[in-house]
């Protein structure tokens, strides 16, 4: 089965610059942040202890865990330099958002 892009939220819903919001899209919890002016969107758990990032701030291209302040980049999900989190394509059409898990 092929992958799809699923309309996750409206334009409205996203997050402001340098934040962060939880979104749920097929039983799954994806973060989404804004980050330069663009959306990114990840897997919604930090991979220290499970800490909720969609409930983080943006610090740079970051996204800080509120748990424990580990940082995950939030484009490509890194930790450290090492891949961590999964990231989801994400677009837009019209009002609405659209994710690929």
């Amino acid at each position: 089965m092929i992958p799809e892009f699923r309309r996750v939220t409206s334009l409205g819903q996203l997050p402001g610059e340098g934040l962060a919001r939880e979104f749920t899209l097929d039983g799954r919890i994806i973060c989404i942040a804004k980050v330069n002016d663009e959306y990114c969107a990840l897997d919604n758990v930090c991979p220290h202890r499970g800490g909720p990032l969609g409930q983080g701030l943006v610090d740079g291209t970051k996204i800080t865990c509120p748990w424990h302040g580990w940082q995950v980049e939030a484009k490509t999900g890194e930790v450290n330099g090492q891949p961590a989190v999964a990231v989801y394509d994400l677009r837009i059409e019209g009002d609405d958002v659209l994710v690929k898990i």
